[in-house]
């Protein structure tokens, strides 16, 4: 009976999440956010269904129910991060919720099949994420002197990450966190944020050559501290989010390519003086020939996702524990192992339709800070996707970043929910603004159906409070 179930449920999972997948690209149909309201209660519907489905085989492979009340507490939590989010933020934008649901949903399932201690922290740092993350879009809303601290911003990352360089703890050679009462951070997660908005606020007024240049001196003080620390996953992001926002905010392509250039001479350089830098260089050319050291970890993702098929093996099927670090860099791999490859790539077509909605929603804003504050957040988002998937399938050297809100990790998950609740907010404004928009328009067509006609002969007369005399009026 559990044989048949396991198999059965294989193909449920892939068919409810290959739906749920196509919602959020049926969503670009629509405009307005009010005509969507169908597409997303199916959404609703369907992430509910994966995540008890996933669950029940746990039960079944287990053979412990104790599960289902784990599974209950977390869509307690997710229920009401849904309504909450719609009941506060009614303008906001329901697709960036309902896929961040969807993606801790991922992580919750394949955690808990990996490590239940894990999983139970995961969850609690999620719940505490999201019950912060409520009150984010309503201070972006309503402060907006925030594009007026750009060098508080600017200071704050520097001096985050230089005390991680000074007093961080060391994690297989590189400086990435340190512990406050016990609890351990990374900062580097949190000043990604704080990066994007010096950023925007520097170049928001003007992206003349001085602007471009002297926020290219402090985003490089940034990498520098990061090179230093050897945590060079969050270097090489910081140096793209740089590089693509300077070029959206002034257009100019020299810009770009010097970027390029540089971006380059800069990895040449790493691979030149860092040791470790060349150990995973020569496990992503050849890891074939390091399978006992340094290939060791790629090629047992390779393995993992190869034998997956396009359905997976299911549930507690396969071997993903003979993966190092399976649950943080390798989780990927995990995925499309037991879930499947269909599975493993509707969640990345599902992170893609999140930067889509991003990167949507930058183009609409009209205040330059907020667009190019929802560009950076959007390019930090799936370039961290695409580095995580990209080193786990050899299709780039690995890095060591985290997967955002599937892979082991706090600091990781508070930051990218308090991300995607920036963006809520920023939706929040655009609503404002197409408004205030629209009260424009209506003044502006009011205004034309007060012009008064005019007599053959007569004076002409443009005052609107003429109409009150009792002139006739052309429609």
């Amino acid at each position: 009976m559990e044989l048949y179930i396991s198999e059965f449920s294989k193909y449920v999972i892939t068919l409810l999440i290959a739906l749920y997948t196509c919602e959020c690209f049926l969503v670009f149909r629509f405009r307005e956010e009010s005509r969507r309201s169908g597409i997303y209660a199916r959404q609703n519907i369907l992430m509910f269904a994966v995540h008890f489905s996933c669950f029940v085989v746990v039960c079944f492979e287990t053979g412990d129910a104790a599960y289902l009340f784990f599974y209950a507490f977390q869509q307690i939590i997710l229920y009401a991060a849904i309504v909450l989010f719609r009941m506060l933020y009614p303008r906001g934008n329901r697709l960036v919720i309902n896929n961040s649901c969807m993606l801790l949903c991922i992580s919750f399932v394949i955690l808990t099949r990996l490590s239940y201690e894990r999983a139970l922290r995961q969850f609690i740092i999620a719940a505490g994420s999201l019950a912060i993350g409520l009150f984010i879009p309503y201070f972006v809303h309503k402060f907006r002197f925030l594009k007026n601290l750009t060098w508080i911003y600017a200071l704050v990352g520097i001096a985050a990450l230089s005390v991680v360089l000074i007093l961080g703890q060391t994690t297989y050679g590189s400086k990435l966190s340190y512990s406050i009462a016990g609890l351990t951070f990374q900062p580097s997660e949190f000043v990604k944020i704080v990066f994007v908005f010096f950023v925007a606020g520097a170049l928001c007024r003007s992206s003349g050559f001085f602007e471009v240049f002297t926020t290219a001196v402090v985003a490089a003080i940034h990498v520098v501290v990061l090179v230093c620390s050897k945590d060079l996953g969050s270097a090489l992001i910081f140096f793209i989010v740089y590089v693509l926002m300077v070029f959206v905010a002034s257009g100019n392509l020299f810009y770009l390519f010097a970027g390029a250039a540089g971006g380059s001479a800069a990895a040449f350089i790493a691979f030149r003086v860092f040791a470790h830098v060349q150990v995973r260089v020569q496990a992503w050319r050849d890891p074939w020939s390091v399978i006992d050291s340094a290939g060791y970890q790629i090629t047992q993702s390779l393995f993992a996702i190869s034998s997956g098929g396009w359905f997976g093996l299911g549930l507690y099927k396969g071997t993903p524990g003979s993966i190092p670090f399976v649950e943080a860099d390798f989780i990927f791999s995990a995925i499309a192992e037991e879930l499947g490859i269909v599975f493993a790539v509707c969640l990345i077509l599902i992170s893609l339709s999140t930067f889509i909605m991003v990167m949507n929603l930058s183009l609409k804003l009209n205040d330059k800070f907020y667009q190019l504050t929802a560009f950076g957040l959007g390019v930090t988002y799936i370039f961290q996707v695409f580095l995580t998937i990209g080193g786990g399938t050899r299709f780039i050297p690995l890095t060591g970043v985290t997967l955002p809100l599937v892979s082991y990790g706090g600091s990781s998950v508070l930051a990218t929910l308090i991300m995607f609740s920036i963006i809520e907010g920023m939706s929040v404004i655009r609503e404002d603004e197409a408004a205030e928009e629209r009260k424009k328009l209506r003044r502006a067509k009011r205004r034309k159906v007060k012009k008064p006609l005019q007599e053959p002969g007569e004076n002409e007369m443009t005052n609107d409070s003429q109409g009150e005399d009792g002139e006739d009026y052309e429609e």
